[in-house]
């Protein structure tokens, strides 16, 4: 699971182990280490109607409604955004580069945009 802040937007993008895991247990988990400090993001199954997120002691929670945690991990549906307030949230499939990268991308969903090259 990769997370990218910028400005005042939080983007998710998962693999499809990711997704599967997600899918299975309802809730998944990365933990990036700053020296003795660390920051924990996470993405949450929840009974709710929308997208939101949360900040506390060192981790950031997505919130998935149920209904769209269902529709995003059995169909080809690639992610939902909201604006919970001035915070615009997003979560995808992770798609391989068009371009080479350095990093392992085995795992990533096809690209859809491969197809018109």
């Amino acid at each position: 699971m990769k997370i990218r802040i910028k400005g005042n937007s939080l983007r998710y993008r998962l693999t499809k182990s990711d997704i599967e895991r997600f899918s299975k247990d309802g809730y998944i988990e990365e933990t990036i280490y700053f020296g003795t400090q660390k920051l924990i993001y996470a993405l949450q199954r929840y009974q709710q109607d929308e997208l939101t997120a949360d900040f506390n002691d060192q981790k950031i929670i997505l919130y998935v409604p149920d209904y769209m945690a269902n529709e995003w991990t059995i169909t080809d549906r690639v992610g939902f955004e909201n604006s919970n307030g001035a915070l615009y949230l997003l979560i995808e499939k992770d798609f391989k580069c068009l371009d080479n990268v350095g990093e392992d991308q085995s795992d990533n969903y096809p690209n859809p945009l491969l197809s018109t090259l």
